[in-house]
């Protein structure tokens, strides 16, 4: 039998690595994609079948597609969509440019690959599986960039998973999966403190205390820390990536840590008391 083959994105560290290992292992054949080649020469010393894709180049993701496509002859059973980052910092403080970039990786590089994917994945009637995150569906303070973009992914993949499956699709089979994990232990945290020291406008801002007494001081404890209350290892969201890939009836969505059902719940609350919940340090 022919093993099934998987294309993962953001597979450098954390969530992605350990879906490739682990599906690897599990007789998939995977191609582990990275937005920097020596990430991907790392990987592929280590026996993983890797590629490299930049999300926010354009080029590069076309590129990749097309590299995929070639490599399994037209056939894709999944793509995991995984590679994303944030910029902690006041909204106020985000310049046009830094928005532009978060959702050029975190949103728009991931339709573009999608779609360029989706006629061989609905030929082999295969899965999307897209890694959102709790802040898909709950705001939090100095998170608005982040909580922009997965807000976006969850409709976006809402109204693709009501497309492929409508009575119009041209061809009904193709699922659509979110995972919304809460806190990972990943390299998430250190890469969000370089986008913000990157993107962030400090200089002059208005926020100059939020700066010192809460955004850096969390973000460098965050950095050195090993792990935090409620973190799970990325063992967790890959448990729930391999039901999502080979149930034969995955589900919309799959919460992953206690945080995410807690903000599951506190969603129902009304807008004004999730205000007074949500505004202090959480």
């Amino acid at each position: 039998m022919t093993s099934r083959t998987v294309l993962i994105t953001g597979c450098s560290s954390g969530i992605g690595l350990d879906m490739a290992r682990t599906l690897g292992a599990r007789g998939w054949r995977v191609l582990a994609a990275c937005r920097r080649p020596e990430d991907a020469e790392r990987l592929a010393a280590e026996g993983l079948e890797t590629l490299v894709l930049d999300y926010a180049d354009p080029e590069s993701v076309a590129r990749a597609a097309e590299e995929t496509l070639a490599r399994t002859g037209g056939r894709l059973d999944a793509l995991v969509n995984n590679g994303a980052f944030a910029i902690p910092a006041p909204l106020e403080d985000i310049p046009r440019e830094g928005m532009r970039e978060i959702f050029e990786t975190n949103l728009i590089g991931w339709h573009d690959l999608t779609r360029r994917l989706l006629p061989a994945l609905r030929e082999s009637r295969g899965r999307v599986v897209n890694v959102s995150s709790v802040l898909g569906f709950l705001s939090l303070r100095y998170r608005g960039a982040y909580n922009a973009t997965k807000f976006a992914l969850e409709g976006w993949s809402d109204a693709l998973r009501r497309e492929l499956e409508g009575p119009e699709s041209p061809a009904p089979g193709c699922r659509v999966v979110l995972i919304e994990p809460g806190p990972i232990r990943s390299a998430f945290r250190r890469n969000s403190l370089i986008a913000s020291r990157r993107w962030a406008a400090r200089e002059g801002s208005a926020w100059s205390r939020a700066w010192e007494e809460k955004i850096l001081p969390r973000l460098e404890a965050e950095e050195s820390r090993t792990s935090a209350r409620f973190e799970l290892g990325p063992e967790a969201v890959t448990a729930r990536a391999i039901h999502a890939l080979e149930s034969a009836r995955p589900r919309a969505r799959y919460f992953v840590t206690a945080p995410t059902w807690v903000a599951a719940l506190a969603r129902l609350a009304p807008t004004r008391l999730q205000d007074r919940l949500f505004r202090g340090d959480h």
